[in-house]
């Protein structure tokens, strides 16, 4: 495989570059740079979805729902180089950037072992961000950016401190690869599985000529050979039956997850505030807990790719990249610390401010009156209870209809007192919103476009709390020990809801939803990618068959309220100006 070196679109773009790893691996870059001789900062990534995929090939529903949402992608670009989730070269060499695409260890055009988020595919980030540092063509400064896996691990490799990285954008990227990704509250999530076999093993290195053609070299997008099905099973690590096997946090959850206390490097972190399941904790936990004093927080909405590619979204890391990479003062060090659209059910409205959660929230507590379904604004005076079959539907508790226009924005924490006929309980809390007609409003998800306010999960069995972690909205689990439950004995449980934000008009309702199975609306709408269909929580689910075994989890569940057992859903009302 030889580099070849080309004169297109007004930049110098280098293929198939080598660049060789402490163990004799040689991995391959794809290098767009000014065509004027220089030293510039480099913007990497380093990923696993083949670095001569582009966008519309690989991702075409995105790509359309992309462009009729933000037509000005295709404004200024061909769109030639524009591949799923990372920069768009076209945009930043012009304004004297180099972008450097990799393709990691067993993925496009790089042989080896796919193992994701290992330790080697870390050590092989920071190998490749300090060989471009050296590179004639660079500066010195190397600045990281991408979104989901482009940003997952970027906070891994964040923490290997590479002398040259000197900043990041982390875009909607889990970084706990127990709690974010593959255990929510306890509870296996098989997205993993079906991620894995629909965007990954189709650009494993060696799926060759089964696979895609990049349609600007003629070249195999994870090629050059193609290798038998047994080769390319020996060639990768299923880490989704790693996490089945193991249901408590260990050791190889946390060397694929973030060390906050080596991550100080400056950043941007952006989350969605629809992201459950993937695209949001990381980035809340990353500006709350990262040892960085350069570090700012950005939340927006819509799906996880699209604000990326904005306008808005550009413009935004072009500031930030400009003051880190070439050190122009530009006022992005005044800027405030916390970038919000805060969400409407009409729209969002951007706002800033200087910390998370916000000073001025006034943390209240809705408590949950089980005999009426309700959530009360006062605490309750008589214990009662209802019970749910908890692989059927569960139950949902109503505030009364808000009086005036009310602002929750920032983490949710629910306290429950539960009992169950069987020796655990999966708890799925869900936050909803509905009109004065009793409608439900939806909002376009990261992934799903049809989802929830916010959610939470826990596994009964795992509600031992860290005493130093945990904060009252955001309660932190061990998942070190199992504590199974005493069927029909009382047990109170604290859970985690992911962060929202939402304005509640008068007279609309809010609404928690407890029950023992995934949020699934009756009716699907079309998906991506993969997944044919979406019912409200996108491919996020909880369905493994041994994980969610009925003689474990499928009893009947009690949640008590008022008197002696007060459970209560903590939220976060942000007080008019």
């Amino acid at each position: 495989m030889e580099p070849r070196v080309v004169e297109a679109d007004g930049m110098r773009i280098e293929y198939d570059v080598p660049i060789p790893m402490d163990d004799g691996v040689v991995l391959r870059a794809d290098i767009f740079r000014p065509a004027a001789e220089g030293r510039y900062p480099v913007l990497l990534s380093y990923g696993p979805y083949g670095k001569g995929l582009p966008f519309q090939l690989g991702y075409p529903r995105q790509w359309h729902i992309l462009i009729h949402r933000c037509p000005e992608v295709a404004e200024g670009s061909t769109c030639r180089y524009q591949n799923w989730e990372v920069e768009d070269p076209e945009r930043w060499v012009p304004e004297g950037y180099v972008c450097v695409r990799v393709d990691s260890r067993g993925a496009g055009r790089s042989p080896g072992v796919l193992d994701i988020f290992s330790p080697r595919e870390t050590r092989d980030f920071y190998e490749c961000i300090e060989w471009a540092a050296v590179q004639p063509w660079s500066n010195g400064r190397v600045g990281l950016s991408g979104i989901s896996y482009y940003a997952i691990n970027q906070w891994l490799v964040a923490g290997l401190q590479p002398p040259h990285l000197a900043a990041m954008c982390a875009w909607e990227g889990a970084a706990d690869f127990y709690r974010d990704w593959n255990r929510h509250g306890g509870i296996l999530c098989t997205f993993t599985d079906s991620w894995f076999r629909g965007q990954v093993i189709p650009v494993q290195h060696g799926f060759g000529a089964r696979g895609f053609v990049d349609p600007v070299t003629g070249e195999l997008v994870a090629g050059p050979e193609t290798l038998p099905e047994d080769e390319l099973a020996r060639n990768r690590v299923d880490a989704f039956q790693q996490a089945r096997w193991r249901e408590l946090d260990d050791e190889w959850y946390r060397e694929r997850s973030a060390d906050w206390s080596r991550v100080k490097v400056p950043f941007l972190s952006a989350g969605n505030w629809g992201g459950h399941g993937l695209h949001l904790r990381g980035n809340v936990e990353a500006f709350m807990q990262a040892a960085s004093t350069q570090k700012w927080l950005e939340l927006h909405g819509l799906e996880h790719w699209t604000l990326y590619y904005s306008r808005y979204g550009w413009e935004l890391r072009k500031r930030f990249f400009d003051r880190f990479l070439k050190g122009i003062d530009n006022g992005w060090d005044r800027e405030p610390r916390v970038l919000l659209n805060i969400r409407h059910v009409d729209g969002f409205e951007f706002r800033k401010e200087n910390e998370w959660p916000l000073a001025r929230t006034q943390w209240t507590r809705l408590y949950l009156n089980p005999a009426a379904r309700a959530l009360s604004w006062e605490p309750v005076g008589s214990q009662s209870f209802v019970e749910y079959e908890a692989l059927r539907s569960g139950v949902t508790f109503r505030t009364p209809p808000f009086p005036q226009e009310t602002e929750i924005t920032g983490p949710l924490a629910a306290r429950l007192f539960i009992s169950s006929s069987t020796p655990d309980a999966d708890l799925f809390l869900i936050l909803r919103l509905f009109d004065p007609e009793g409608r439900e409003v939806s909002f376009v998800g990261a992934l799903d476009p049809r989802a929830p306010l916010a959610q939470g999960w826990l596994r009964a069995s795992h509600r031992k709390l860290d005493p130093e972690r945990s904060l009252p909205y955001r309660p932190y689990h061990t998942h070190d020990e199992l504590q199974l439950l005493t069927p029909g004995r009382i047990y109170e449980v604290e859970v985690e809801i992911w962060p929202t934000s939402i304005v509640i008009p008068p007279g609309y309702t809010l609404a928690l939803t407890i029950q023992g199975r995934d949020f699934e609306r009756e009716e699907a709408v079309g998906g991506v990618g993969p997944w044919a269909a979406f019912r409200g929580s996108g491919p996020f689910l909880h369905n493994d068959p041994w994980d969610r075994r009925p003689e474990r989890v499928g009893g009947r569940v009690r949640i008590y309220g008022g008197g002696e057992t007060p459970s209560s859903l903590l939220v976060p009302i942000i007080p008019r100006e």
